[in-house]
């Protein structure tokens, strides 16, 4: 179900999600593998409610790494008390929380099986998803965090400086300061939270120190990146963290006349997709799914999306092939002719 945002009926809804839980155990808060601003923000909203309003305090946990500078900063500057998955025992929890991610869509590492209690997502509703005792998936809320936001505003928590610049990020960071899916309820977060932020700390998330890696992920992604007219496609080949795809997809977006972005790397035996596109009559979201067809799984939304392909071989001839039918199924989804690619330095090699 997706719950209106009118302050009467979500308060209401929040307020028996509430009651529910108040009788219960220990409370689980999962987000997706390799976190990003907005698992990190919405969990720790979702952990504020239930600490302001049951005096209870939920594990938030996550699987695979943070590797992004911007997210490693912000686990840090606002300490953010995160627990890997690996080392805990569902059994041991009586409420599994999920934010901005779904049971069984391949981007998480929760047990297949296990009963989720309280699901909150801004990603397309996936069938298994509806089987949850409370759900509420907004696809139409650019950010998860604005739906938390609004919880929190619905029931008068009050909301701290940390939690404040942690909901102003995700969405400034998820919705690259609203020019990318922001809607309206985004956008009015987005200018409330701003006052009650802590500058210094925002600025220290934006703009971290980044490692060597970073730069070797970047020169292979101007290595390996083929131009077909306003589709680019990069090929950063091993990347030593998975977040690295996303950040170049963002930033190879950048090039003049570029209008959509295929870039993918390799980590753990799996190829790692991102796309992004500046078109709005396109939904790269349900294009990626075609890209990976009966080779792995993916998601998204309309101008971005991600996926990976499973078992995929380190060999550069096997890497290459890959990008080849990728690329192949691109094209096919987009509905263009394929034309010949030029490098983005042909001219200098």
């Amino acid at each position: 179900m997706s719950i209106a945002a009118d302050c009467s009926s979500l308060n209401r809804y929040v307020e028996d999600m509430l009651r529910w839980v108040r009788g219960k155990g220990k409370i689980l808060i999962v987000v997706h593998d390799n976190p990003d601003p907005d698992c990190f923000a919405s969990a720790m909203a979702l952990n504020h409610l239930f600490v302001m309003k049951l005096n209870r305090e939920a594990v938030l946990s996550f699987s695979g790494m943070i590797g992004r500078s911007e997210n490693l900063a912000m686990a840090k500057e606002l300490q953010i008390p995160l627990t890997p998955l690996a080392i805990l025992n569902i059994s041991d929890f009586q409420v599994i929380c999920m934010v901005d991610t779904q049971p069984g869509v391949g981007n998480n590492s929760l047990p297949p099986g296990t009963a989720v209690d309280i699901l909150i997502d801004h990603h397309p509703v996936r069938e298994t998803s509806m089987n949850c005792r409370f759900v509420d998936i907004r696809p139409n809320y650019g950010v998860t965090a604005t739906i938390l936001y609004e919880y929190l505003v619905a029931e008068n928590i009050p909301i701290g400086t940390k939690l404040a610049t942690a909901l102003f990020y995700a969405i400034k960071s998820e919705t690259q300061d609203l020019g990318r899916e922001a809607n309206r309820p985004d956008r009015e977060a987005y200018h409330k939270l701003f006052p009650l932020t802590n500058k210094l700390l925002l600025y220290e998330i934006c703009h971290p120190k980044l490692p060597a890696e970073y730069f070797l992920s970047l020169n292979n992604a101007l290595k390996h990146t083929r131009i077909y007219d306003t589709v680019l496609v990069a090929n950063l080949r091993m990347v030593v963290f998975p977040e690295i795809v996303a950040e170049l997809a963002d930033f190879l977006l950048r090039l003049e006349k570029i209008e959509t972005v295929l870039c993918m790397g390799h980590y753990n035996n799996e190829m790692i997709l991102s796309m992004r596109t500046i078109r709005h009559d396109t939904n790269v979201g349900e294009i990626i799914k075609k890209l990976v067809d009966g080779m792995g799984t993916a998601g998204g939304h309309g101008m971005m999306a991600g996926g990976k392909v499973d078992k995929v071989s380190t060999s550069v001839e096997e890497m290459l092939k890959l990008e080849r039918i990728l690329t192949d199924r691109l094209f096919k989804a987009l509905a263009m002719s394929k034309v010949k690619p030029e490098k983005l330095f042909s001219k200098h090699p």
